[in-house]
């Protein structure tokens, strides 16, 4: 399994922002229509992070023309060229499937100020 792991470390992404459920997020994509290479923008709520490693996704959704709009990204992907998050939301679930059921001023999530006051990694306080 040493050398699966030792694979697999060298595709993940270097350097990303953390996000979790409840930011918003603007997702660089590049799209490639025939010859040419383009980067299209999906701007919106992350709903759901699932799985670990290489394989990790998160979900997108956005309302675009009063239609929810929801895409599911992989976390590592080489067509992902930038994941910029725009507001950190303040919400106590990972998984927000019930904003799809909300409309208008009820699906809104509150802002959090500022990011967690613990870093992950190391269990001590951020100055």
């Amino acid at each position: 399994m040493g050398i699966v792991r030792e694979i697999e470390q060298s595709m993940l992404r270097e350097g990303a922002e953390e996000f979790r459920a409840g930011d918003t997020v603007a997702v660089h994509y590049k799209i490639k229509e025939g010859d040419r290479e383009r980067i299209q923008i999906f701007e919106g709520v992350v709903i759901a992070k699932k799985g670990g490693g290489v394989g990790e996704t998160f979900t997108v959704r956005k309302i675009s023309y009063g239609i929810g709009v929801e895409r599911i990204f992989p976390l590592h992907s080489p067509l992902i060229e930038k994941i910029e998050v725009k507001r950190l939301g303040k919400v106590r679930r990972a998984k927000l499937y019930y904003l799809r059921g909300l409309s208008r001023k009820a699906a809104r999530i509150k802002e959090r100020t500022k990011p967690d006051s613990f870093n992950k990694k190391e269990k001590k306080p951020v100055n």
